[in-house]
């Protein structure tokens, strides 16, 4: 993990079109602005993980419902 120390309007550029500025320090909360491209999808860490506990349960199936789905076809 790479670890930096920025001031407030200080930024960070990662590969050549994303930039994540420091916009405001208060306290314990950090604000930062990302200037990504709009096809980028950039998630908070809790909603990424939720996202991919999610599918990987919507992907388990039950012998249950493989039997209704042999059934129905």
């Amino acid at each position: 993990m790479l670890v930096l120390t920025r001031k407030k309007k200080q930024s960070v550029i990662l590969g050549d079109d994303i930039e994540i500025q420091i916009l405001e320090v208060n306290g314990e909360q950090v604000r930062i602005g990302i200037k990504a491209p709009a096809a980028l999808r950039i998630l908070r860490k809790e909603i990424y993980t939720e996202v991919n506990a999610q599918n990987q349960a919507a992907a388990v199936t039950t012998p249950e419902e493989l039997e209704k789905i042999k059934k129905g076809l």
